[in-house]
């Protein structure tokens, strides 16, 4: 697989979103029973971090066999993807981050794992009926679409590969800095890995990770036809400002 995956449009059913899982599957089905989710013809897609800090983190191998639900790479799952291949990581930080269950699995089911997670692709695309909306962890760091997809695929180097990839899965950039310019050749791309209490759209970039990880946060499905919640709070759109784009 690719680094960039590319959706044909639903025709059956509906095409969903969700935030930052983090081993909380049980309250994922829970949130897609709310909205009637029919996996015969409605298709689940997640914004990474599938696992770490939730006690069924384990189940990962389950639902990324499930034919109806595709991911991109979240920093967490990349984590657990070096972990697993000896790579250095900061065994301390890991464990503090809630990368312990994977640190005390058996050597075997850790290569297993890992070897799921890295099959995921750091960019999906999906095609709607009003344009294509894309799907990275944490940022689109470029001001086009098209410009990430093609970097992403043919890179010039490994190292601009590795660099290009880890502001696709870690940057913080863009809500940080509430930087509303849209990224071009693209109707929206949605993001998790920082956790609101409301969804946000800055420009046409929608941060969906409302902490359904924790006991207070909840999962927001965002349906990707009308860009909208379904079963939910709205979400907070800020325009983009006049002369960019």
């Amino acid at each position: 697989m690719g680094r960039v995956e590319i959706h044909r449009a639903n025709p059956s059913g509906r095409d969903l979103a969700v935030g930052d899982i983090h081993g909380h599957f049980s309250r994922l089905e829970a949130a897609l029973a709310r909205v009637d989710f029919d996996p015969a013809v409605d298709r689940l897609f997640s914004v990474g971090d599938l696992v770490d800090r939730g006690p069924e983190s384990e189940q990962v191998l389950a639902w990324l066999a499930k034919p109806w639900f595709h991911a991109v790479r979240g920093n967490h799952d990349d984590y657990a993807i070096r972990f697993a291949k000896g790579n250095p990581v900061d065994a301390d930080n890991y464990r503090q981050n809630g990368g312990g269950w994977f640190m005390a699995l058996p050597e075997e089911r850790q290569g297993e794992i890992g070897a799921a997670l890295e099959l995921l692709p750091i960019a999906r695309e999906v095609e709607t009926a009003r344009g294509p909306v894309g799907l990275v962890h944490a940022d689109c760091p470029l001001p086009d679409w098209r410009m990430l997809c093609d970097q992403l695929e043919n890179p010039e180097s490994r190292r601009a590969a590795g660099e290009l990839e880890d502001q696709c899965i870690w940057s913080r950039r863009r809500i940080e800095e509430q930087d509303l310019a849209p990224i071009r050749n693209v109707r929206a791309v949605v993001v998790g890995h920082t956790p609101l209490r409301q969804a946000v759209a800055l420009g046409n970039v929608y941060h969906i990770d409302t902490a359904g990880w924790l006991p207070q946060g909840r999962f927001t499905l965002l349906d990707l036809a009308t860009l909208e919640p379904v079963g939910g709070d709205p979400v907070l759109v800020i325009p983009p400002e006049r002369g960019q784009g």
